[in-house]
Formats: structure tokens, C-alpha cells, sequence
């Protein structure tokens, strides 16, 4: 688990994440809004994987305890140390600074992985919110495409990794 100021990040296992996807509520503590189909997807990303080190979270508020939404990595690093992050709130945790809080922490947490030396994100041109918190954590825009805008972060005190 991950904690910040207003908000815990909770690692989804496998248990959770069937549970995310399928939208089984039952004794969960989650908002009214949650999930969303940006949620559920997440989720179904991890059932498959055995290593949840680069896997989905929830964001939960500490206030509340429910969970708002969900962060996390799309897999594990390539092999230049590159890994993808995406993440979403429910419509009504959205402007309070709560992404931006879960992403800072989630950078931190990927920087202290040995093999993760870049941390990149591709929102949606029209997705400016989404735009402002990777630029608020300080990732720069590296390109853009037809449907998204790049960012990464380098994490510039480590070395690429190794091929031995």
C-alpha cells in the first residue's frame, strides 16, 4: 500500500481485480460512481499477470475509505526501462488535486524500482485535465500522434539498464 496526505493506493490482486471487472460491489467500500469502464479494463489487465509490482491500484480516499478510482502501470518495463502509466476518478473526486497526488505517488514508486528508468503516458488530445496533472508531476510532452499526446518522465539518476 501506498499512502499519501488524502489517499491511500491499495495493489488490486488478482481476487480484486476479477472482482473490479466483474463490478461485484458486494461488501465493498466504493464509491457510487465506481468503477468505470476505464476501471474495469484496468482490472482485466491484471488477472492475467503473476508479478503485481507493475500492476493496477486503487485510489482510495482516506476521508471517506471509498475507492474513487484507479492508477497503475500497463506492464512491466520494456527493455530500455520504459513503463506506461494511465489512471481515472469518478467524475466527482475530478479537480481537487487527488490524480495529481496518486500520480506523484506513483512515480516515486516506480523510480524505486531498479529496472524502470522512464515512466511515459498517452492521454487523449482532448483529455486537457489529463494533461495538466502529467504536467503538474513533471513530465514533458515528447510527441504526439493522431489520437494522443505523449509524455514521459525520466527518472535521470540512474543508468539505462544493463543487457548482462
Amino acid at each position: 500500500m501506498i499512502e499519501t496526505e488524502r489517499l491511500r493506493l491499495e495493489p488490486l490482486d488478482v481476487a480484486a481485480a476479477q472482482a473490479l471487472a466483474a463490478c461485484d460491489r458486494d461488501g465493498r467500500a466504493w464509491h457510487a460512481e465506481f468503477p468505470g469502464e476505464d476501471d474495469r479494463d484496468a482490472a482485466v489487465m491484471v488477472i492475467p499477470q503473476t508479478d503485481l509490482t507493475f500492476g493496477c491500484w486503487l485510489i482510495v480516499e482516506r476521508v471517506s475509505g471509498l475507492a474513487v478510482g484507479t492508477i497503475g502501470f500497463f506492464g512491466p518495463p520494456d527493455d530500455t526501462g520504459a513503463v506506461m502509466v494511465g489512471y481515472g476518478l469518478v467524475p466527482s473526486a475530478r479537480g481537487h488535486g487527488l490524480a495529481t497526488e496518486a500520480l506523484r505517488a506513483l512515480v516515486a514508486y516506480g523510480f524505486a524500482q531498479p529496472s524502470v528508468r522512464t515512466i511515459t503516458a498517452d492521454p487523449l488530445h482532448d483529455n486537457v485535465a489529463s494533461h495538466r496533472v502529467l504536467e503538474k508531476v513533471g513530465f514533458l510532452r515528447t510527441h504526439s500522434t493522431k489520437d494522443a499526446h505523449w509524455y514521459a518522465l525520466q527518472r535521470l539518476d540512474r543508468q539505462a539498464p544493463s543487457d548482462s
